[in-house]
């Protein structure tokens, strides 16, 4: 035989990783997907810099609101932010009849609550359209769409001039 010479590698065992019995027989745990699927309404809501998106699931009758996965009285302590947020859905009489989740990011808590309260009315306005004039009473399908002002170059504020001095 003409050619190369190769050499043999020497061969080298690996021992076979042995589990115990007790390890062999625990199993990851399955998650069963719920028998009814629950389906959805979404809308988003804007204030300032807040946004929400709000989600009502239509077979879920707990009558829970949720924020950020709170409880909305829990997310905002103060009466006057709960009240905000509970103004849609009494004017529509569908507080306690539906489970609400609200994520919402952005903004101050005031901000953040009418974010949710226009939010909330887009999403009533879907459920049903005659909702619209009640909703609209409450400006609650307007958008506010005032933001803060920018700064300007020279200036102390958006439009705050420095103080001028004679002497």
């Amino acid at each position: 035989m003409t050619g190369k010479i190769t050499e043999k590698k020497p061969r080298i065992r690996t021992a076979k990783k042995v589990q115990s019995p007790a390890a062999s027989k625990i199993k990851p745990p399955v998650f069963k997907k719920p028998a009814v699927k629950l389906t959805y309404m979404y809308a988003v809501g804007k204030r300032k810099s807040a946004v929400a998106r709000v989600r009502l699931y239509k077979k879920d009758n707990r009558g829970l609101i949720q924020v950020n996965n709170k409880d909305y009285k829990e997310y905002f302590p103060s009466f006057e932010f709960q009240k905000i947020i509970e103004q849609p859905l009494k004017q529509t009489n569908l507080l306690g009849k539906h489970l609400i989740t609200i994520k919402v990011l952005g903004g101050g808590t005031r901000g953040q609550a009418e974010a949710i309260k226009h939010g909330l009315g887009r999403l009533l306005l879907k459920y049903d359209e005659d909702f619209r004039k009640s909703l609209r009473a409450i400006g609650a399908l307007t958008r506010d769409s005032r933001k803060k002002e920018r700064k300007k170059p020279g200036l102390k504020r958006a439009r705050r001039a420095p103080q001028f001095s004679k002497r």
